[in-house]
């Protein structure tokens, strides 16, 4: 179940975690957040529990979609300084923009069907394009992993056309 996005400005965070590069047909998601799950209590000036799952693609990337291109992808945490990361985590910084916020109920199993509903169904008739940058899901306390009621943020970057 996908509600109807808000569009909501957010401002820089200072994020912490582990990054892999990867494609859509070679997708290495499981091991990332394995990896970075396993050092994530590590990690000193958390804000919060909220997860961020990042993606970076390449300029144009959804324009000429193919599975095999590939794109960097995150899993991290928010964090008020990047003092004493321990290894195998890398500082990030979210720069601030607009965004559209979806919530999302459901499985990651539909994955595909709702980033399809959303960039050409959703995008085109909304009065916005992509931005070029980073793409995240925030994993609340309401996310449980592969079961139906879990629930996610899901934030596409925008500007008006």
């Amino acid at each position: 179940m996908l509600s109807k996005p808000v569009i909501k400005i957010v401002e820089d965070k200072l994020l912490a975690g582990h990054k892999l590069t990867m494609s859509f047909a070679d997708n290495q998601t499981f091991r990332l957040w394995n990896t970075f799950m396993q050092i994530r209590k590590e990690i000193k000036n958390t804000v919060g529990n909220d997860l961020y799952n990042i993606q970076l693609y390449p300029e144009n990337y959804f324009t000429f979609f193919n599975p095999s291109a590939l794109f960097e992808k995150w899993a991290a945490i928010e964090v008020t300084a990047f003092d004493e990361l321990p290894a195998g985590i890398k500082p990030f910084e979210l720069k601030g923009g607009m965004y559209a916020v979806f919530k999302y109920k459901g499985t990651g199993e539909d994955a595909p069907q709702v980033y399809t509903f959303i960039l050409m169904e959703w995008l085109p008739q909304s009065g916005y394009v992509l931005d070029s940058r980073p793409h995240f899901e925030i994993m609340g306390d309401k996310y449980k992993r592969g079961h139906p009621d879990s629930e996610e943020e899901i934030w596409i970057p925008v500007k008006p056309i």
